[in-house]
């Protein structure tokens, strides 16, 4: 918005002073693009947008967030994006005319008929267009995207998690939301454990809450290191066995989330005959980069002797089996 105005300068320089006919074809078709009051309404509305996802966004990618923070944090923007589609039509509006009226661009009455591709009249209006089919169809998009993202079971399961973490001496402590915990792992404890599960529960928070050593953790990992070294794991298995499933659920959710992304990148329209195997073999390449950086390649540590360190990349196809030979 801040360089809209540097922008047109440019595409005029380029439709006028382009290098070939097809940039020159280009800018003029961006340009007169960027001058219309749709090319403004949809810069407002992914502004509005996009400011809070993006806040959310950041916020996730950080290490040291809190569990119960993030699932507050979600639920706060997918509110904020259930206000924004009832009230934010009607305040965006008077911004992209602002913005028209200081570049000089044609603005639309909301009340006259959409005119749409090759200057067709149709027969609903401009607010209909830019109100129903366009900002409500795009906020929808974005909440069904949370709640696919975020659904309450996956919120409640965070929620049961969160209520294992021994911050401030067990304060987000409840026992009832542990033992919903363990009745979703119903190959891990029976009926029978369960009912052990609450007395463990029960023993364990009355006992932990009394022993300084447990009154300055900061998280359940630490809780974990804690409890095998001064052997409450073995007091306590069921809880334990609680505590390490609750540690595994968002490494392993965020590994598949990891691999998907990773897949996506992989397997285009170009590549969409890739076999199973092969692609499972690029993939754990992809996603374990930063482990198979480390990974020290014998030959290439042989090239680097037989160089004196200064080999090159093109030196590397001369590598063969003599020099192999000849290091042994």
């Amino acid at each position: 918005m801040k360089l809209f105005a540097d922008v047109l300068v440019v595409l005029d320089f380029v439709k006028e002073e382009g290098g070939s006919l097809a940039n020159r074809q280009q800018a003029f078709g961006i340009l007169s693009y960027f001058k219309s009051y749709e090319f403004v309404f949809y810069l407002y509305m992914m502004y509005e947008i996009l400011r809070l996802t993006g806040t959310l966004s950041k916020q996730l990618q950080r290490k040291d967030l809190d569990i119960l923070e993030a699932i507050s944090m979600v639920r706060g923007t997918m509110q904020a994006l259930k206000a924004l589609r009832n009230t934010g039509f009607a305040s965006i509006l008077p911004k992209v005319s602002s913005f028209c009226l200081t570049h000089n661009i044609d603005i639309l009455d909301m009340e006259d008929l959409y005119v749409g591709a090759r200057n067709r009249k149709t027969t609903k209006t401009n607010r209909f267009h830019f109100e129903v089919e366009i900002f409500n169809t795009v906020v929808d998009m974005q909440l069904i995207e949370y709640q696919d993202g975020f659904s309450e079971t996956t919120t409640q399961l965070l929620e049961y998690m969160g209520a294992l973490s021994p911050c401030d001496s067990f304060a987000q402590f409840d026992k009832s939301k542990l033992l919903k915990l363990g009745e979703l792992y119903k190959y891990e404890f029976d009926d029978s454990d369960m009912i052990d599960l609450e007395g463990q529960l029960d023993i364990f928070y009355n006992s932990c809450i009394k022993d300084e050593r447990f009154t300055s953790l900061k998280g359940i990992s630490e809780l974990s290191r804690l409890m095998v070294s001064t052997g409450k794991h073995q007091s306590y298995p069921l809880v334990y066995k609680l505590l390490k499933l609750t540690l595994i659920l968002p490494v392993a959710t965020a590994s598949v989330e990891r691999c998907f992304s990773k897949m996506k990148l992989l397997k285009t329209d170009l590549r969409n005959k890739i076999g199973d195997d092969f692609l499972n073999d690029v993939l754990l390449c992809y996603v374990e980069t930063e482990a198979l950086v480390k990974v020290v390649n014998e030959k290439d540590v042989a090239v680097k002797v037989y160089f004196g360190n200064q080999y090159s990349e093109k030196a590397l196809p001369d590598y063969n089996k003599e020099m192999e030979i000849e290091l042994n």
